[in-house]
């Protein structure tokens, strides 16, 4: 009776997981998972860079990798086997703790900041109700905030500890990246905190039964893609690495493994970043609609399988971008940051948090003052917005009648007007070379 009580319990559907559901955990239960989810992450990265480069070969209308194992799957064993047998160099200048260390500090938080991460519910392993998490918080996305800060350390610490003037400009351009869009990217998540009225990952998941914030907070969910495309320094916004400038930016001075580190962190971020994604707004590990009919579906192991196409899905996105767009110019990078995505992010903040106060307590007029205000500053934004807009109009028109002018100035006066020298002179084109070369025969000089 006792065994099939406990049969029973275990097969029906267990309700969400808490944060009180990882004060009991199984010590080999927690390395398990521990090993699942780095491994995941390993053959992730893998397979990144071989879908990137087969993807982006398809969009150039070229094979890309086709050599190692059918369809060049064996590409990214290739690789990892050929970084280890490449001779580590270490400049003469380079600080060689520091420049050892960095790497180490640029992965690491990486694969800590994906523990946070729900990648399903509570299920049966060997008999031990647990649910499909590493470990949770109740403030566990601010986790990620504080990870993808100690990350940064070790591109600054690379870029200083290499001794060289392209990796210290990559360092520096990299740490104001990462300052402009973790700002954006933070108030992205306050509108997600106010909704879901907690800032565990897993009840966020749960918040998201019946509607995904994708579709209720879509301002923030945006202002969260471009903000995870600076963080992870990807096209079009790899600045600190940018090839035409830099050479290879805080990273000219490594080979070997210690590129290897770096290479591996960035993929990593995607994925983690991109699972992020899929937990605050495209509802986690639950099945999307019309699987979500089903009522097996998010119960048992199948959450993985949506969580894990959610994933991928953002993953091909950062591969789409890179196929597509140019990389952008340093001071269109900031003013990005800057000028749209922060003030927008406040704006709806302000918003978001009006909405919620009138929905809870309709009968107080607070609510009602805090939304004319938020009213006003829209309008006051949008008249400074246009009159910046004319201004420059007016600016661009003056340069360009200038221009005009100038040009028209330079026809009608000919090679004589300033400041353009004579560009056609006789001699440009052999006239007189000819006579000169005969009267130096005849008289001898």
């Amino acid at each position: 009776m006792m065994q099939a009580g406990v049969r029973h319990v275990l097969a029906a559907p267990a309700a969400d997981p808490t944060v009180g559901d990882f004060n009991q955990l199984i010590w080999w239960l927690v390395l398990l998972k521990v090993a699942i989810v780095f491994l995941f992450l390993l053959l992730t990265t893998m397979f990144m860079i071989w879908a990137e480069r087969r993807v982006i070969g398809r969009m150039q209308n070229r094979p890309g990798p086709n050599r190692a194992g059918p369809y060049g799957l064996l590409q990214p064993i290739a690789d990892a086997l050929k970084l280890p047998l490449k001779e580590d160099i270490i400049p003469r200048t380079a600080d060689k703790l520091i420049f050892v260390v960095a790497p180490v500090i640029s992965a690491a938080p990486a694969f800590v900041s994906f523990a946070i991460i729900p990648w399903g519910p509570g299920v049966s392993i060997f008999h031990h109700h647990t649910p499909l998490q590493l470990a949770d918080l109740p403030v566990a996305v601010l986790l990620v905030l504080s990870m993808s800060s100690v990350g940064v350390y070790g591109i600054v610490l690379a870029g200083w500890a290499s001794g060289s003037p392209y990796s210290l400009l990559g360092a520096l351009r990299s740490a104001a990246q990462v300052i402009s869009y973790e700002i954006a990217m933070g108030l992205a998540f306050v509108a997600v905190f106010l909704y879901a009225g907690s800032l565990s990952t897993s009840a966020i998941v749960s918040a998201q039964q019946h509607e995904w914030y994708a579709w209720l907070l879509p301002v923030s969910f945006v202002i969260y893609l471009f903000t995870m495309v600076g963080e992870t320094n990807r096209l079009p916004f790899d600045l600190p690495e940018g090839e035409g400038e830099l050479v290879a930016g805080y990273h000219t001075e490594y080979s070997s493994m210690k590129f290897a580190m770096f290479y591996l962190a960035e993929y990593v971020n995607m994925t983690t970043v991109s699972g992020l994604a899929v937990t605050l707004f495209l509802g986690g590990w639950r099945a999307p609609w019309p699987l979500s009919l089903w009522a097996g579906a998010n119960s048992g192991w199948w959450p993985v399988l949506w969580f894990v196409i959610k994933v991928f899905i953002l993953l091909f996105c950062y591969i789409w971008l890179r196929g597509t767009l140019p990389r952008v110019r340093y001071d269109q990078l900031m003013a990005i940051g800057w000028k749209l995505l922060i003030p927008v992010s406040i704006v709806w903040i302000l918003l978001i948090a009006t909405v919620r106060a009138w929905r809870l307590d309709s009968h107080n007029t607070a609510p009602y003052v805090v939304f004319g205000f938020v009213l006003v500053l829209i309008l006051v934004l949008a008249w400074m917005w246009d009159n910046a807009a004319q201004q420059r109009a007016m600016r661009y028109a003056t340069q360009e009648d200038s221009a005009e002018e100038a040009e028209a100035g330079q026809v009608a006066y000919g090679a004589s007007a300033f400041p353009v020298p004579p560009l056609d002179l006789p001699h440009y084109h052999g006239i007189g070379i000819d006579n000169q070369t005969s009267s130096r025969e005849v008289t001898g000089a």
